[in-house]
């Protein structure tokens, strides 16, 4: 690509003002001019913070509406700048042993828009939906959320700031008065202004710190690439830990406080009501309760792209903004070459037409290279069924998490550098109160069994000692690996921005 990639990379030191580097005023490297040498920033101790999640009475968290007025207001794209959706939440949710879902069919789904905040002149009507979390196990609380609402508005203009009000009109149910920008036009000399990338977030007073900052550098579009609320480090009585396996190693089945989701809602809204959210599933979200379901809160609280982009899952799903064209896939569903979500990427890759958006990204959780110890080669099966499919595409780059921390890579393909592989990104580190990943496989003992890395979909294990290259023989190399440029345990997010 004749394009340049700018990867601003921003640090956060909790309790003092946020330190970043920036590129203005200095020559920014292209890829073109790789392979880079591996670079290691060394441990700043000062980083590791505070991880405890904002507590339950948190004002930020609190539910400052009354009656059946919107609350936990967000934005996400549709498949083209014409569209997006509008998603709230009205009602209270509830938790115990004696829950009676409310009936989504006593509120409306109303969203009246417009170009001037004085004429909010269109009117778009959408569906709602009430979710429960279950647990057939004595002493377990239940939950079933408010009144979840997804509202599409189509025919929009390209790059147009609109005004909206949600709500129920005929309960006198509407929200404040809210604004977004569309996306620009698609094609390849219209780009969205900035995409703040960040995984791994959470509801931790580091998070705070990297939302704040993220706002104040007013981005255009946030992709969430995977564990989005930490739910499922409580127990249903709301009691929390770092470690949910090593505190409550004796639960029937593994809990969640499904709180923390409205909390989450309501501290993101008054970033996310404004600019689109595009969110892809990790492990964090599974969730299982009765029944084997799983991914039900990540499922219903979110609107997603899916039907417009040919999907018909919330787990995979496509979209364009300006010039870009993003893919999101699911690493915790099937993505063998058999199964839909690769037929689905195959057909979806097919259309792309790289005249319209030459650049060409793709995200899920659990990175392919990564050379943290935590999660080392863990999405190994995942890589070996779907890598030779986005290389013969050209994806440009991928976007991961899972691994708290940053790593950005060289082109590589199959572990080896290529020039016409893709670069990826792993930015697992937005402020979650697992704390962030710090030691490498390549350090002295450090290295994992591979008993230890089963693929968390297969329940297999893919990852075996390399046959060539400078680590042949071996399950981790013994140095930096080549494929990796930049590596950093630090908390933060990134900002991706395409330059003409």
């Amino acid at each position: 690509m004749n394009s340049l990639i700018s990867l601003q990379r921003f640090i956060l030191f909790l309790n003092l003002l946020p330190l970043f580097f920036t590129f203005s005023n200095c020559h920014i490297p292209n890829t073109l001019e790789g392979p880079f040498l591996p670079v290691t920033v060394p441990f700043d101790t000062s980083l590791r913070g505070d991880t405890e999640d904002l507590p339950d009475d948190d004002p930020r968290v609190r539910r400052q509406v009354t009656g059946f007025q919107p609350e936990q207001i967000s934005l996400s794209l549709s498949t083209t700048h014409h569209s997006v959706w509008l998603s709230w939440i009205t009602g209270e949710y509830q938790i115990g042993n004696n829950i009676k879902p409310l009936d989504p069919k006593t509120v409306s789904s109303v969203v009246r828009y417009g170009t001037s905040r004085l004429e909010l002149v269109n009117e778009a009507k959408g569906e709602s939906l009430v979710y429960s979390q279950l647990y057939p196990f004595e002493g377990l609380q239940n939950y079933t959320s408010g009144i979840i609402h997804h509202v599409r508005l189509t025919g929009l203009e390209p790059s147009t700031l609109y005004y909206y009000q949600c709500g129920d009109p005929s309960l006198q149910a509407m929200s404040d008065i809210y604004h977004f920008r569309t996306m620009p036009i698609t094609g390849p000399q219209s780009y969205p202004g900035r995409v703040a990338i960040v995984g791994d977030l959470g509801l931790t007073y580091n998070t705070t710190t990297t939302i704040s900052h993220m706002t104040s550098n007013e981005p255009d579009l946030i992709l969430l690439i995977g564990d989005v609320t930490y739910a499922n480090l409580y127990l249903t009585n709301g009691t929390g830990s770092n470690c949910y396996s090593c505190s409550f190693p004796q639960t029937p089945i593994h809990e969640t406080y499904q709180p923390r989701w409205d909390y989450w809602g309501r501290f993101m809204q008054n970033l996310v009501s404004r600019v689109p959210i595009m969110v892809v599933e990790g492990n964090h979200e599974i969730e299982k309760q009765a029944r084997n379901q799983t991914f039900v809160a990540y499922s219903s609280r979110f609107a997603f792209p899916s039907e417009e982009s040919g999907s018909s899952s919330t787990f995979y799903y496509s979209f364009n903004a300006g010039g870009i064209h993003f893919i999101m896939l699911g690493a915790y569903i099937d993505y063998e070459k058999t199964g839909q979500q690769y037929k689905w990427l195959e057909s979806d890759l097919a259309n792309v037409d790289r005249s319209l958006t030459p650049w060409l990204v793709a995200t899920w959780h659990p990175p392919w290279y990564s050379s943290y110890k935590a999660h080392y080669r863990e999405a190994e099966c995942m890589r070996i069924e779907v890598e030779e499919l986005l290389y013969s595409y050209g994806v440009d780059i991928v976007f991961n998490g899972h691994v708290h921390a940053y790593e950005r890579s060289n082109r590589v393909y199959n572990y080896s550098l290529d020039p016409c592989g893709p670069v990826y990104i792993t930015v697992g580190d937005g402020g979650n109160r697992e704390k962030m990943s710090i030691p490498f496989a390549d350090e002295p003992d450090n290295c994992p069994d591979p008993s230890t890395t089963p693929d968390p979909y297969m329940g297999g294990f893919c990852a075996t000692n390399f046959t060539f290259g400078p680590a042949a023989g071996k399950f981790c190399w013994d140095r930096q690996p080549d494929y990796s440029a930049f590596r950093e345990s630090s908390f933060g997010y990134g900002i991706f921005e395409v330059k003409k």
